[in-house]
């Protein structure tokens, strides 16, 4: 295996492990609670490793909240839909402002809605289409928001090209 991919592996590891560690951090946002964590890694993975890294990194994390009892099937389409739109929107356009709201779109609105046939068919609750979409909005901004504030930092004390240096194999 190559040097890159064990460094990618590695960090998607970590990054794992930071959502599972943070997934009991909430902001209370009204009657509702605002569960980050799970976001703010989907943008840092789609900028610093890609699409596809981001959707194992939410699918392992969703597995192992769901497998520890901190989750439930719902975190599934949230997460890795909202991993996957953001991570091709910035490979594609290599633009943190559009990448964003990818993630929102992906997580809040897209997820939102194919959670609705798990809740009615696999869970049996019942639900309507747009059921999950606030909710998961709510949490998908506060995510955004906090992995775009850290970008930024990352970008003006120059973290993100060593980060990048390094996941690339450039630096050591």
């Amino acid at each position: 295996m190559k040097s890159t991919a064990i460094r990618k592996l590695v960090t998607s590891g970590m990054l794992v492990a930071l959502i599972i560690v943070l997934s009991g951090f909430y902001i209370p946002v009204g009657a509702s609670k605002c569960f980050p964590i799970q976001h703010m890694v989907n943008v840092l993975a789609a900028v610093l490793l890609g699409p596809w890294w981001g959707v194992g990194i939410a699918f392992c994390a969703s597995l192992i909240r769901n497998l520890m009892g901190t989750g439930t099937l719902l975190a599934f389409p949230g997460s890795m839909v909202g991993a996957l739109c953001c991570g091709l929107i910035y490979k594609a356009t290599k633009k943190l402002i559009p990448t964003y709201f990818a993630e929102v779109l992906g997580t809040g609105v897209l997820g939102g809605m194919l959670a609705y046939p798990i809740a009615v068919l696999v869970l049996g609750k019942p639900a309507a289409l747009f059921t999950f979409v606030l909710p998961f909005l709510v949490s998908t901004i506060g995510g955004t928001v906090i992995a775009a504030l850290l970008i930024v930092v990352f970008q003006k004390t120059k973290a993100m090209d060593y980060f990048r240096g390094v996941l690339s194999g450039a630096k050591s």
